[in-house]
């Protein structure tokens, strides 16, 4: 099993800092990170990170919200790593 994350922080003076300090902590071998709005679904790191999950694998956030701000696109996630 392999941890593989993703971080994101919207377009503003923001930073992921805190979300890399905790994703390393908990052990992610490879950390895909952006700056881009949540609501979008254009984001290429987040594919990218998907793409990379392989069976037995496991996709981890610092939040929820990081990874999608709506229930239909979190959908769309599951959907595409079932």
């Amino acid at each position: 099993m392999t941890l593989i994350a993703y971080a994101r922080v919207s377009p503003d003076d923001q930073t992921t800092t805190l979300q890399l300090d905790a994703l390393n902590k908990a052990g992610a071998v490879e950390i895909f990170e952006e700056q881009a709005s949540g609501g979008r679904w254009d984001r290429p790191e987040v594919h990218a990170m998907l793409a990379s999950l392989r069976a037995g694998d496991t996709g981890l956030v610092w939040k929820i919200d990081r990874l999608s701000r709506s229930l239909s696109d979190l959908v769309r996630i599951m959907e595409l790593i079932d």
